[in-house]
């Protein structure tokens, strides 16, 4: 059973809508008016898909056999409330509109601004089209939201990030020095104690310089990620006054300590390679491949620090057990032990972190010349991206909750 819609108009004047049709039968059975056949109009929020109101029905002047048409003229009034509006002109009978049975109606999108009816379209769909039209625009808002949300927001992200920064070491003799210092020092404390102390080595260079090099190398993209991730349980808290201000994108904080510890890495791979050209002389060419390995790892550490962020509002206890498992993760990544000391049955289930491989890769472009694996980058390119989007979703479903709690 079906109909079919043809030779569609649409005119409006004021508030009022409306559509001029041919209604075709094309079903194998004939439509009478004495049996309750008429046609008639729902009007939806298409936001929630909720019912507004319901217009009169028009019976057939005359039954229609198969292939036959008649001509309808459907007014619509609209409501005056500013917004969006879907209306459903459909087919239906005593058994119900015709629309819910998956025959196809005319679907009318208004928009109502002031006393006028600002634009319309109309167009035969089928409710099956429609609910596959929606999951296609959601997941191409899920993939678009998140970019577009951190670039309309670009200038207030940069505005606290600084605060940020300058936040940490404001009152100190070192002021912003200490985001250089702070991140050299740590690097210190954990060469002289693996490598002084229990004189670690990598591979086949048995030299102090060599493990310097290795080590740091493998710092440079746990510092910012386990900086920013640390914080992250808290910076809700932090900032509760702007978690109460409706105009305020309360997803933005999570970002501005990933974009801090950024800077700081800036800083040590600044260090890392005067290291780098006093030891060796030089700097490889593979070093370009850098910006391609620090996108995945922004992703990771915002992916993170999203979720993290918004179970944090509820967890209270959460930032003291991410300090142990970041001690975990460190301890359980060849960062300050070369790969080969691991146990031959773990690797291939640790090399699955995302973590593991960008410290891989890191030093592949950094101290061995290499390239990074397209494979792998491949896959921590997709598995950091749908982790990042489903994060972001995450915290944007919980944050409608946080003044409540805060």
């Amino acid at each position: 059973m079906s109909a079919g819609f043809l030779q569609t108009e649409i005119s409006s004047q004021g508030l009022l809508v409306e559509v001029h049709f041919n209604l075709e039968n094309r079903s194998e059975q004939t439509w009478k008016p004495e049996e309750g056949f008429c046609v008639g109009w729902q009007l939806f929020d298409p936001a929630t898909s909720l019912f507004i109101a319901e217009g009169e029905w028009q019976p057939l002047k005359t039954q229609l056999g198969r292939g036959q048409r008649e001509r309808f003229s459907v007014p619509i009034a609209m409501p005056g409330e500013p917004g969006r509006y879907h209306v459903y002109v459909s087919a239906r009978d005593r058994g119900g509109w015709h629309y819910e049975k998956e025959w196809p109606f005319l679907l009318v999108e208004v928009s109502v601004a002031g006393e006028m009816v600002q634009s319309s379209s109309v167009e035969p769909v089928t409710r099956g089209s429609l609910r596959r039209r929606g999951s296609l625009r959601k997941i191409a808002k899920a993939f678009s939201e998140p970019v577009s949300t951190l670039w309309r927001n670009r200038r207030l992200i940069g505005s606290l990030t600084k605060r940020d920064i300058a936040g940490r070491y404001r009152g100190s003799a070192g002021d912003l020095l200490w985001a250089l210092l702070h991140p050299l020092l740590l690097m210190l404390t954990y060469f002289f104690v693996f490598g002084i102390v229990l004189q670690a080595r990598f591979g086949q260079d048995p030299s102090r310089s060599g493990f310097v090099l290795y080590f740091l190398a493998g710092m440079l993209p746990w510092l910012p990620f386990s900086d920013a991730v640390a914080r992250a349980p808290g910076i809700v808290w932090e900032n509760r006054n702007f978690v109460k201000k409706l105009v305020f994108p309360v997803e933005i904080l999570p970002v501005n300590p990933v974009l801090a510890a950024l800077v700081g890495e800036v800083f040590a791979l600044l260090v890392f390679l005067v290291l780098l050209v006093l030891a060796r002389g030089g700097i490889p060419w593979t070093v370009a491949w850098l910006p391609i390995l620090v996108a995945p790892q922004l992703m990771l550490t915002l992916a993170v620090c999203w979720t993290l962020s918004a179970l944090g509002v509820y967890l209270r206890d959460l930032g003291q057990m991410i300090g142990f498992v970041l001690t975990v993760v460190f301890f359980l990544t060849p960062i300050c032990y070369p790969e080969a000391s691991l146990p031959a049955s773990a690797i291939p289930f640790l090399s699955k972190s995302p973590i593991f491989l960008l410290v891989r890769e890191y030093r592949g472009i950094l101290l061995e010349a290499r390239s990074p694996e397209p494979g792998p980058l491949l896959l921590l390119y997709l598995g950091t991206g749908l982790a990042c989007l489903a994060a972001y979703a995450w915290f944007t479903r919980l944050k409608r909750s946080f003044a409540d709690v805060i």
